[in-house]
């Protein structure tokens, strides 16, 4: 008896195949259509996910863009020299940069959500190498307040940590505090690679070509954002790593700017949002405005070499990448307003011990110091970036963002006032002080957070 095989049907013209499924689906319903079951080919996945690829260029533009974030420790005395303003005047610059570089971090966010990551992070470096190039030609301090302050500053919120946010949601499901900790280590990672670099020609060769090599390191990352970084899974037919199902991209958002104050005023009405927002303002008093942006000139300030002081900060950049990466795999798995008390409470007892620590050479005291600040610089993002997400669900980008915003607000005080504290009681001891009972108060905020009742997918949800 002959065995006939069954009439293979024809895949029909009007018989769609889902997009907004997983491949292993799509080939299932050809099958169905096409009546042989087996007879369609599976495609092999790939043995590395994509979005670990989207991850890996994501931290090499965050290195590019962190090189202007090395510069304005060594600028303060040179400035001073070169012009003869005060470290006021130059404070208010890098206040101006610091607040805008928060300020602009949830509408960048937004911005994402419009035009796309790749886009907004293209123009961003190139506003960033702008800003820095034009410092070479100015004669005024107005103009470093614009060159550097504005344009560096719009161009770095840009590329604040709310980008890092940002791919995190989208391309990650699985392993997110983990990444997250790799993505703000990347910013550490530039101040590792660039600062060296950056004191050296600014010892020997001036602050105007420091300023150019960081122009150029903006722009050195731009091709590759523009050739490599993709803005969604779907784009390249994906589901994010980790996920079951694939997500499908979801249409543009248009009026970012109104959407962003949106979400803001809508955060603003619940408690954890300031909780996060006072903690975070304190982070960033305690280290971009303060130990960023004073530590290499009070170092000076005690005989230190200019070079020795910003090889140590380079050092503070090593260990932030091992405990921001750590701190990524401990929010997996701890719960986060935890760890952020035991951060902000460690970094402010370091901070209290750092005026008798400071003095000409380099000694094991001060190596101690800089090995364990810098395993508490940024190990407070990942916590605060999963609290956010925990809250406010698919809008925690954009609240990070705003978040953000509270910490460089933090950063700019004390840039300013730390440069006003020196021209008026000539050292820099009073401001350690003052940092050190903040972050006393940081970790007292960060236990008052509890956790919500059920997780939100938005803050309308």
């Amino acid at each position: 008896m002959t065995q006939t095989t069954p009439p293979v049907r024809p895949l029909r013209a009007d018989a769609p195949v889902p997009v907004d499924v997983p491949v292993d689906d799509e080939v299932a319903v050809l099958e169905r259509e096409l009546g042989a079951p087996g007879h369609v080919h599976r495609s092999r996945r790939p043995r590395i996910h994509r979005a670990w690829f989207v991850a890996a260029v994501t931290f090499v533009t965050i290195i590019g863009a962190a090189a202007f974030a090395s510069l304005p420790g060594l600028l303060i005395e040179p400035l001073e020299k070169d012009f003869g303003w005060s470290r006021g005047t130059i404070g208010i610059a890098v206040s101006v940069n610091l607040a805008l570089y928060g300020l602009t971090a949830p509408f960048a966010a937004a911005l994402m959500d419009r035009f796309g990551i790749r886009k907004v992070v293209a123009v961003a470096l190139t506003v960033i190498a702008v800003g820095s190039a034009l410092t070479v030609v100015m004669t005024t301090a107005w103009q470093l307040i614009l060159f550097w302050g504005v344009l560096v500053g719009l161009g770095s919120g840009s590329m604040a940590l709310a980008f890092a946010a940002t791919v995190t949601n989208r391309w990650f499901v699985a392993r997110r505090g983990l990444v997250t900790g790799i993505l703000t280590a990347a910013g550490a990672s530039g101040q590792l690679v660039f600062l060296p670099l950056l004191s050296w020609l600014v010892v020997n060769e001036g602050w105007r070509p420091a300023s150019i090599t960081v122009a150029l390191a903006a722009l050195a990352v731009v091709p590759f954002v523009w050739l490599l970084l993709r803005d969604h899974p779907a784009d390249v037919g994906l589901a994010p790593y980790g996920a079951e199902n694939f997500v499908p991209k979801p249409p543009p958002v248009a009026g970012a700017a109104r959407r962003a104050v949106t979400v803001l005023f809508k955060a603003a009405k619940t408690g954890p949002f300031w909780l996060l927002a006072g903690t975070f303002a304190i982070c960033g008093a305690s280290t971009n405005g303060l130990v960023k942006t004073h530590f290499i000139p009070a170092a000076h300030d005690h005989h230190m070499p200019i070079q020795a002081a910003a090889g140590l900060l380079a050092v503070i950049g090593v260990f932030d990448i091992i405990g921001t990466i750590a701190s990524g795999w401990l929010t997996d798995r701890f719960e986060s307003r935890r760890l952020l008390a035991v951060y902000y409470a460690l970094r402010g007892v370091s901070l209290l011990f750092l005026p008798m620590l400071l003095a000409p050479t380099v000694h094991p005291p001060m190596i101690f110091f800089i090995v364990f600040y810098g395993l508490d610089w940024v190990a407070t993002v990942p916590p605060t970036i999963a609290l956010c997400r925990e809250y406010f669900g698919d809008d925690s980008a954009i609240v990070f963002g705003w978040v953000l915003a509270s910490h460089q607000v933090g950063a700019g005080a004390v840039a300013f006032l730390g440069g006003v504290a020196r021209d008026l009681f000539g050292d820099y001891d009073v401001v350690w002080y003052a940092s050190g009972a903040l972050c006393a108060v940081a970790a007292l905020l960060a236990l008052i957070i509890r956790k919500p009742q059920k997780a939100k997918t938005s803050l309308a949800g």
